[in-house]
């Protein structure tokens, strides 16, 4: 037996995990970080030589006679940028990403030509949301002809280091419906969404070949040299990073809820048919697996914490030791934490707040715990959406940075008043692509592997880290939530609207 190879490209870093699947190890895990190019009016851009830089750092940190055994490489990206490709493969402009909002016009402008927001889930099952991939075509149009002149191919992060990695170009269902062009009912393009996007150009023209989850392609002769592994390396068709955190998380089948406290929160579950809502309270998404997966993503949540971390100057690692004593509610101080805008609730033009200030409770332990609940509070106002469908969860199943936080993991299970469960592998996102990898890889070779079957056997729950919801805790947490929405309404309508030129 061999090694399977995870490689999340997320936005903060590119983390590597090497998995030997016979002695249910992980043998080696390494990461790289990242830049991130912000700009005032929102936007959020990566070079994907960084990427590629990253990848091979981490591919540089495993020992030679690991890398010998490499046989199948799974890719997890962030969802949603755009990578935008010439005729000859050539990376026009830097990507633009998930949590860029400056956007949102184009978003209003898609939608208004397909018939309105209600129109736009008739027709593929989602609104164009700030930070989707589709309102990036007509920006790029806007702000870099050029740049639109010369598009050829449209990718999205995990599909061009896959392209990097084999030369060759496809999408996979998962990754493809958070373009806001994929009828996810459907599994095909949406041609009104696309003329949508561009009535003058057939943006079809311009997207790879959808390939089903379990595909496979060979590793580039020349890559395989360059990182040092066998020119028999297949690289699995990969996913958006919380399709992957599904794989990773065993939340292949239903019943199981998944919570990522990565850059971004999200919550998501297994279906084996298209959940639309049509009020647009979760994204309709497909799964990388076959299936499909209501998603709630929030675009602050580690990131709220760690911006207060760097504002207090110390270590986000730090927080539970610095928010040691504090009670739930932070002593009155609540924060609304949309340092990035939010897609979930859809307030792109939003910004960070804080309230309830007074001389006795404005301490950084209490600030950092007031991000830390305003970041989950955004996640339970999306859960509350997924109950007044029906939907019901015995369990939390937490992954990401976040899950690091023994404090944070209670939090969780207090707010949502259900028990957390911690993956032993908390990296859930490379994870997932190490465990896809394995499964193309059983079926290049002619085996029929049931996935789920998969994830039952190799997503293992961390010893020690499980935690159950404090019964005084869930009573206290019921109001301050409820305060939470107050604000939330309030802020509602005084971010309504793109702020007047010049205003902060």
């Amino acid at each position: 037996m061999g090694l399977v190879v995870g490689l999340d490209v997320g936005t903060q870093s590119v983390k590597l995990v090497a998995y030997d699947a016979h002695t249910r190890r992980v043998v080696s895990t390494h990461g790289h970080p990242l830049e991130l190019i912000a700009g005032d009016d929102g936007s959020r851009e990566q070079k994907t030589e960084w990427w590629i830089d990253a990848i091979r750092a981490c591919f540089g940190k495993l020992d030679a006679s690991s890398r010998a055994q490499v046989q199948a490489i799974g890719v997890s990206g962030q969802q949603h940028g755009f990578v935008p490709l010439d005729a000859a493969g050539n990376v026009l402009a830097p990507a633009k990403l998930w949590c860029d909002t400056s956007t949102q016009r184009e978003c209003d402008e898609i939608m208004a030509a397909a018939g309105g927001a209600q129109r736009c889930v008739d027709i593929a099952g989602n609104p164009i949301l700030a930070g989707y991939t589709a309102s990036k075509l007509p920006w790029t149009r806007k702000h870099r002809p050029d740049v639109y002149s010369k598009l050829a191919t449209i990718l999205l992060p995990h599909d061009y280091v896959n392209f990097w990695l084999t030369g060759e170009r496809w999408m996979e269902y998962g990754d493809a419906s958070g373009t806001g062009w994929l009828d996810v009912r459907t599994r095909r393009w949406s041609p009104e969404m696309l003329k949508a996007t561009d009535p003058d150009r057939d943006l079809s023209a311009c997207l790879p070949p959808l390939v089903e989850a379990d595909a496979g392609f060979l590793i580039s002769p020349s890559i395989a040299d360059e990182l040092g592994l066998p020119h028999t390396v297949r690289v699995s068709a990969g996913g958006g990073d919380n399709m992957m955190a599904a794989i990773g998380t065993g939340n292949v089948e239903a019943g199981v809820l998944s919570m990522s406290l990565g850059t971004s929160g999200t919550l998501f579950a297994f279906a084996d048919h298209a959940v639309v809502d049509q009020g647009a309270g979760w994204a309709a998404f497909c799964s990388s697996t076959g299936g499909w997966l209501p998603l709630i993503c929030t675009m602050n949540c580690t990131i709220a914490t760690e911006s207060v971390a760097k504002a207090f100057n110390f270590s986000a690692r730090d927080g539970d030791t610095v928010m040691a004593g504090t009670q739930p509610g932070a002593g009155g101080l609540v924060m609304l934490p949309f340092f990035n805008g939010e897609r979930t609730p859809d307030m792109p033009y939003a910004r960070g707040s804080l309230h309830g200030a007074d001389l006795n409770n404005l301490t950084r332990a209490n600030i950092y715990r007031a991000a830390m609940e305003g970041a989950t509070y955004a996640l339970r106002n999306g859960y509350d959406a997924l109950l007044a469908a029906g939907l019901t969860f015995s369990a939390i199943r937490l992954t990401g940075g976040g899950s690091h936080s023994a404090a944070w993991r209670q939090m969780v299970a207090d707010i949502f008043d259900l028990p957390v469960e911690v993956p032993l592998q908390a990296e859930g996102a490379a994870f997932g692509a190490a465990l896809q990898a394995l499964w193309a890889l059983d079926h290049a070779n002619g085996g029929h592997a049931d996935l789920a079957a998969i994830a039952r056997e190799h997503v293992l729950i961390a010893p020690g880290l499980s935690t159950r919801p404090e019964a005084k805790s869930v009573a206290a947490y019921q109001g301050h939530y409820h305060q939470f929405l107050r604000h939330l309404d309030v802020a509602r309508s005084f971010y309504a609207n793109p702020p007047a030129a010049g205003a902060v």
